[in-house]
């Protein structure tokens, strides 16, 4: 699952899609092949803008699916979230597709894999704030002893 997450999509791949893309675009309607094709090379992009706007494309596709589409899309869209450490939007879509199959294995990983981001990121929000603490705690004892040597001089 880690390879589905940290794929990079060759920038030719991109250019190819965006073109054909754009090209559906000017003539008046996407299909969904093609957008679909161009969502899924924009979430394995390096940027963080490319990615968002594939986002946009899988949610308009998601919500104009079949059940059977929409787990391509689902997916993807969990996908994406995580690359952004948006963990509580991709555990959103990937336990949305698993109430629909609950044996999905590719997303019964994605899953996991979440949950332990979460659990990391939890780990170390509280490492940092445990830090403040002990930093605020150490300045306010310094202050506090500043003060009684201050006040034994008198």
């Amino acid at each position: 699952m880690e390879a589905v997450v940290s794929d990079v999509v060759a920038p030719e791949d991109l250019l190819k899609f965006e073109k054909k893309y754009n090209n559906e675009l000017k003539k008046g309607s996407v299909s969904k092949d093609t957008k679909f094709e161009y969502a899924w090379c924009l979430i394995r992009s390096k940027y963080t803008d490319d990615i968002k706007k594939g986002i946009v494309l899988l949610d308009e596709l998601v919500h104009k699916s079949t059940k059977d589409d929409s787990r391509d899309y689902l997916f993807y869209l969990a996908v994406a979230n995580y690359r952004l450490k948006e963990y509580e939007k991709a555990l959103k879509y990937v336990r949305t597709l698993l109430r629909n199959e609950p044996g999905n294995k590719q997303a019964l990983d994605l899953e996991t894999l979440i949950n332990k981001a979460l659990k990391k990121d939890g780990l170390v929000g509280m490492a940092i704030i445990g830090g403040i603490g002990v930093g605020v705690l150490s300045l306010a004892t310094l202050v506090g002893l500043a003060v009684s040597k201050g006040g034994a001089k008198s």
